[in-house]
């Protein structure tokens, strides 16, 4: 009875918490579920409401009506501006809603500091409710009390328009059969419409009315947006109840079980949205090809694949010819030389053996883009100043970083938003180890590579098993763990201060440490093109071929005995060791390290990277991370605190401008769905491989 009484307080703050997060994840939800929008700047939509509420009020009855019609107008407004920004990209997948709104969710952010202020405004509640109640023998906020009255009402009369109306029943009808709705009359366009403005009018009034529990300030729709994706794949998409249940399950654990277990609650939400989403992917079928948004499969499809591939399949020395003839053919591909160049000639003479192997015109045109980076790239120290150089040097970190998400996004076809978890890992591992007295740049990266390839061979069974958005997302919960372990494990990581005066890197054993920003700089330039090369010789072997034809015809893979869940798990692990280099070169460059360097910002600029350069371009990935840090800290230091405003700008003019990123600039196919021209071309997939072992 003393533990009940002793969190009594806590356990109705947590219910009041939920249903504030019942009211905006129930916007989320409608937003993705039924208008089909991954919006990232949906916790934008709840502080346009917040501020608009808190610039509003007054401490009466009419300022609170006044702050929330106009809170509630102002969102509606912006979401249904969301539904036209969104509407070119409706065949282009979730990836690019998610990029583009969360552009947009920079520029607003940026655009409410300049307006509003950039501190944390006071909120004042009408005087009868900015008082306290007593609630079992305990003093409790009487707007607290009221909210929650406020939120059930909201969610009664929200299920009753969504279940009961004709309105609800058009909006149904848009999400599950949009061709019938029009025929009815109906255009789905504006019923796509209404539901983003209904959406974004849902988190404006949740904004004006939860200001005083989430009030408006730095973080806020950072903050509200992860919780609001966390009641989102708890709850599912299929009932509001779910959610509201799920909404208050999370508010009990953000404020109840920080009461009752502290050293547990950081970890508690994000490690329950990854296990659900790893259960519903584990008893789902694999999708046939596992792009960003991945059908689902046909098991009957399937089984037929399967078994047409077994009667196909030749035997004994047949099956050695076949198999025998794949690889001539797939070594000529490979090459981007004609068969006819190594055939007989007339007369029976043949072309000498090492003509085939001089890499022809097509090769070598290629290969320009990399030359001329890599020139470049050496020429830097000579035309830059010291702080530019020390940004060029944070740019090849950054860019490893896009490297590995170009491995597992463009070629393993599981986009990421999670690869600053092993970047985190190299990252503490080479502070570390410098602090410990070992600073050779060698050892350092070779230990911080092994360390971010453990972490992600321990993730791995858990990432590869999803497809499409629920890759996002698992990944989205790995990061956003680990980050709550770099803030809680303060004797390895510093906590929030971060880690700084550890011992400068040496490039090799014996020397001094490097402190000049050109050392640091060619020593990071150095790892960066040993590192970037072995990638392009994987990407490119059998090896890189295999993985292409994993994330183009999986269904057929699987039935020719390919393990297609080793080649992803390999895939992982290694694009893991490469972020775990990136990791220990931006120690290495910085000389410090701080949780902001490895956070969900740098996870999203990393993915914009990718999509920058085109989803499968090496070169393109390195130059997307070179042209974000730019941006970020070369171009926005001519316009002081518009950093994020820049950079929104920048992910919005790449997702309409460059739905191809700039391979495709080339004429070739590196955009979002096929390779680019430093990609391996897709070959066809053999099926006379034996079960369980790879064709080479």
């Amino acid at each position: 009875m003393d533990l009940l009484d002793a969190h009594l307080v806590p356990a109705v703050d947590g219910v009041a918490f939920g249903l504030l997060l019942f009211v905006v994840a129930a916007g989320l939800s409608l937003a993705f579920g039924t208008a089909g929008v991954l919006n990232l700047s949906h916790g934008t939509l709840y502080a346009i409401g917040a501020y608009t509420g808190a610039e509003l009020s007054d401490g009466t009855w009419g300022g609170l009506a006044l702050g929330l019609v106009a809170g509630t107008a102002a969102a509606c407004v912006a979401g249904a501006g969301l539904s036209a920004a969104t509407a070119p990209l409706a065949r282009r997948g979730h990836l690019a809603q998610a990029l583009l709104t969360f552009g947009l969710a920079l520029i607003g952010g940026d655009l409410l500091v300049q307006f509003f202020g950039a501190d944390e405004l006071p909120v004042r509640v009408p005087e009868v409710l900015d008082s306290s109640v007593t609630l079992l023998g305990h003093r409790y906020p009487a707007y607290r009390l009221c909210f929650i009255v406020m939120a059930v009402l909201l969610a009664a009369f929200g299920t009753w328009v969504l279940t009961r109306t004709r309105m609800g029943a058009a909006v149904r009808a848009a999400a599950d059969d949009p061709q019938m709705l029009a025929a009815t009359g109906l255009s789905p366009r504006a019923v796509h419409t209404g539901v983003l403005a209904a959406a974004g009018a849902l988190a404006g009034a949740a904004g004006v009315l939860g200001a005083p529990i989430i009030g408006p300030g730095p973080g806020t729709s950072e903050n509200v947006l992860m919780l609001s994706l966390v009641v989102v794949v708890l709850g599912g998409l299929r009932s509001l109840w779910a959610t509201f249940f799920a909404a208050v399950a999370v508010g009990e654990v953000q404020t109840l079980g920080v009461s009752l277990a502290p050293e547990l609650a950081p970890y508690l939400l994000f490690a329950a949205m990854a296990a659900v989403l790893v259960l519903r992917s584990r008893f789902a079928e694999p999708a046939t090809g596992h792009g960003p948004d991945g059908p689902a499969p046909d098991p009957v499809a399937r089984l037929r694949g399967a078994l047409a591939a077994r009667l196909r399949r030749p035997s004994g020395g047949a099956a050695r010819s076949t198999t025998t003839t794949a690889k001539a053919s797939e070594a000529d591909r490979g090459r981007g030389q004609d068969r006819s160049a190594t055939a007989p000639r007339a007369g029976g003479n043949r072309a000498p053996a090492w003509v085939g192997r001089l890499p022809g015109r097509a090769a070598w045109w290629q290969a320009a883009p990399l030359l001329v980076l890599l020139v470049v790239l050496i020429a830097l120290p000579a035309l830059l100043d010291a702080y530019s150089i020390s940004l060029a040097g944070s740019a090849l970190a950054l860019g490893l970083l896009a490297v590995s998400v170009t491995i597992l996004t463009g070629y393993a076809g599981l986009p990421t938003l999670g690869q600053t978890a092993p970047f985190a890992v190299g990252a503490y591992a080479t502070a570390n180890l410098a602090d410990a007295g070992w600073t050779v740049g060698p050892v350092q990266i070779v230990l911080s590579a092994l360390a971010a390839a453990v972490f992600s061979a321990v993730v791995g069974p858990a990432v590869i098993r999803a497809r499409g958005t629920t890759v996002l997302m698992i990944t989205l919960a790995v990061g956003e763990l680990t980050g709550a372990v770099v803030n809680q494990l303060k004797s390895v990581t510093g906590g929030a201060d971060g880690l700084v005066g550890f011992p400068a890197t040496q490039a090799l054993w014996g020397g001094e440490g490097m402190l000049a920003e050109s050392e640091l700089y060619t020593y990071a330039l150095v790892v960066a093109v040993v590192a970037v090369a072995l990638t392009l010789l994987v990407l490119r072997s059998p090896a890189g071929k295999l993985l292409t034809g994993t994330r183009g015809a999986e269904a057929r893979m699987r039935a020719s005995g390919h393990p297609v869940g080793r080649y992803l798990l390999v895939a992982h692990i290694c694009a893991g060791a490469l972020a775990g280099v990136g990791g220990s070169l931006m120690v290495t460059v910085q000389q410090y390290l701080s949780p902001a360097d490895v956070g969900f910002e740098i996870a999203a600029f990393a993915l914009l990277a990718v999509v920058i350069g085109g989803t499968t371009s090496v070169i393109g990935a390195l130059l997307g991370a070179g042209l974000i840090v730019a941006t970020r800290d070369w171009v926005a230091g001519s316009w002081p605190g518009h950093g994020p405003l820049l950079l929104g700008v920048l992910f919005v003019a790449t997702v309409y401008v460059l739905p191809r990123g700039l391979a495709g600039l080339r004429g070739g196919s590196g955009g979002g769905s096929g390779p680019s021209s430093d990609a391996p071309r897709p070959t066809p997939v053999p099926t006379s491989a034996p079960a369980g072992k790879v064709s080479p």
